[in-house]
């Protein structure tokens, strides 16, 4: 049996159902488990913890699968928490309004290092570690088993497998290659995405419900939306009547796949400007220019990848709210985005009362956004919950 026995003091988060034991807990290494391996972890008592996935040179040693200890880790295991996971998202995959869905969220569903997104009729994954990898062709098998896709496409270009040593990997799994724009829909809208280049998996499935939520303050508004990518709050803007919306994104792939999702829902380009410019200059010059906006929407990429850097991160983020209070006239609204997970809610807050001083103005928190029931979070693991955000009102 290959064996880890952890150091008294530390299994108190293993009891708990944390999924990660990090290699400063590892008294000793019973046996020569490879990186990828199941392994049976004890306590210093040698008493059963839980069965894991080792890797030896990653900072977390084990992902924690099991605490039942007469279960085994076989590939019916493996399929059944597939299955698992995958029924508890059918009842988003609505027809004629949403197709889209992220079927598997990794420790969330208790398959640490598996995504798993659903577009349409094609299935993109990622693989963030070695023991996956190792069950891969059992994950293909049970999602078209679950789903008969008509392809399953592998975007594992990820820097998190540097440290499970793992080269980046994207290509063809099963099925028919995705062509260049798959189109989907996400609450009744449709969108091309581009799984193959596009950024993640090729959408943002996991701001579904809070655009939907933000665009019900857009009727009859002039919208600003910062960092658009392919333009979902954008088109929810437009769908829910929105007097104009001004598109800002860094990405020229971005404004080009957001202009053809105008023209794909019928939304006139009379009303609609789009802008490649970097969002912390291009709000500069609208405060230049004196432009004002009704609402305005800030959803940054990741400032605070981890802990140690999120006073700077918070600095950023305070900037970047900074610049869009100034564009906001009394009763005006902002709806801003961290997918930071070491940034908390209420230090997220703190940060907008900074930028709201610093901007001369006097805000209330009108709604708290988070990230949806696809991605949810174990009370055992709060650092799923990566997605938070604020509505904002100037006053």
């Amino acid at each position: 049996m290959k064996k880890i026995i952890l150091n008294k003091g530390k299994d108190k988060a293993a009891w708990q159902l944390h999924p990660w034991v990090f290699s400063g807990a590892i008294k000793r290494i019973d046996g020569t488990p490879d990186n990828g391996d199941v392994v049976t972890v004890f306590n210093a008592e040698n008493e059963f913890i839980a069965f894991g996935l080792f890797h030896d040179s990653s900072r977390v040693a084990v992902r924690l699968l099991e605490w039942h200890p007469d279960q085994q880790i076989n590939e019916q295991w493996w399929r059944k928490r597939i299955q698992k996971a995958v029924d508890a998202r059918r009842h988003l995959l609505i027809e004629g309004k949403n197709d889209t869905a992220r079927l598997i969220f990794a420790e969330a569903d208790f398959v640490p290092g598996l995504i798993v997104d659903k577009y349409a009729d094609f299935i993109s994954i990622q693989v963030h570690a070695a023991g996956i990898e190792k069950i891969k062709d059992v994950v293909i098998d049970e999602l078209n088993t679950l789903l008969s896709p008509k392809g399953i496409y592998e975007r594992s270009d990820l820097k998190s497998r540097e440290h499970e040593g793992l080269p980046d990997t994207n290509g063809l799994l099963f099925g028919e290659l995705p062509p260049e724009f798959v189109e989907i829909i996400e609450n009744g809208i449709r969108y091309q995405v581009n799984i193959i280049d596009g950024q993640k998996s090729g959408f943002y499935c996991d701001q579904r419900e809070n655009r939907a939520l933000t665009a019900q303050y857009v009727k009859g508004k002039k919208v600003l939306d910062c960092f658009c990518y392919s333009g979902g709050f954008t088109l929810n803007a437009f769908h829910e009547g929105a007097a104009s919306v001004t598109s800002v994104d860094s990405s020229a792939l971005a404004i080009e796949t957001l202009r053809r999702n105008i023209l794909l829902n019928g939304y006139s380009e009379e009303n609609h400007i789009a802008i490649q410019s970097d969002v912390n200059k291009q709000l500069k010059v609208f405060a230049e220019e004196h432009q004002k906006f009704d609402v305005i929407v800030l959803d940054p990429p990741k400032y605070a990848p981890s802990r140690s850097s999120l006073e700077r991160a918070s600095r950023a983020y305070k900037d970047l709210n900074r610049r869009g209070l100034l564009l906001l006239e009394s009763g005006g609204l902002l709806a801003t985005f961290s997918c930071s997970s070491a940034m908390d809610i209420d230090t997220f807050k703190q940060v907008l009362a900074w930028a709201a001083l610093d901007a001369g103005k006097e805000i209330q928190f009108i709604r708290q956004f988070h990230q949806p029931d696809d991605h949810p979070v174990r009370a055992s693991f709060p650092e799923g919950e990566y997605l938070k955000g604020l509505l904002v009102r100037v006053i």
